[in-house]
C-alpha cells in the first residue's frame, strides 16, 4: 500500500489576473518543472496553516486564512506514493513575492499555463483556473 502524501498549493492571483508559478530548482525532484507554490502539510497542521507557512518561507509573502479560497484538488498516483493536493486561490497578501529557495518565478495568464511543463499532479488544476475567467 502506498503512502498518502498531503501537499497544498496556491494560485496567487495579481491585479491583472495573472497566476504565480515557480520553476523547481536543480537538485530537487522534478527539477525544471513549473508548479504552483506550496508544500507538504506537516503532522498536526491544517492545509491552510501549511500554505500560509510555505508561502512565507518560499516567497516572503504574508497571507491570512480568510484570504485563501479552496478551488479544486488533484489526486495523483506516483510510483512510490499517492499525492492529494488541494489548490487554494489567493488574491490578497502583503509583501512582494520573491524567490527565496532558488526557484524561478513567473506571472502567467491562466490561459497560458499549458505552455509550461508541470508535474503530472499540477496539470489537471489548470482547467479550474482557466474557468475562473
Amino acid at each position: 500500500m502506498k503512502k498518502l502524501v498531503l501537499v497544498v498549493a496556491c494560485a496567487l492571483l495579481d491585479a491583472d489576473n495573472r497566476v504565480l508559478i515557480a520553476r523547481r530548482p536543480e537538485g530537487k525532484a522534478m527539477a525544471g518543472l513549473w508548479e504552483f507554490p506550496g508544500g507538504k502539510v506537516e503532522d498536526g497542521e491544517s492545509p491552510e496553516a501549511a500554505l500560509i507557512r510555505e508561502l512565507g518561507e518560499e516567497l516572503g509573502v504574508n497571507v491570512t486564512k480568510a484570504c485563501l479560497a479552496p478551488l479544486t484538488f488533484a489526486s495523483h498516483d506516483y510510483e512510490s506514493f499517492h499525492l492529494l493536493m488541494p489548490l487554494f486561490v489567493c488574491r490578497r497578501w502583503t509583501g512582494i513575492a520573491e524567490a527565496r529557495e532558488g526557484q524561478t518565478l513567473r506571472w502567467v495568464r491562466p490561459s497560458n499555463l499549458r505552455e509550461f511543463a508541470m508535474p503530472p499532479a499540477d496539470e489537471p488544476l489548470i482547467s479550474s483556473l482557466i474557468d475562473l475567467f
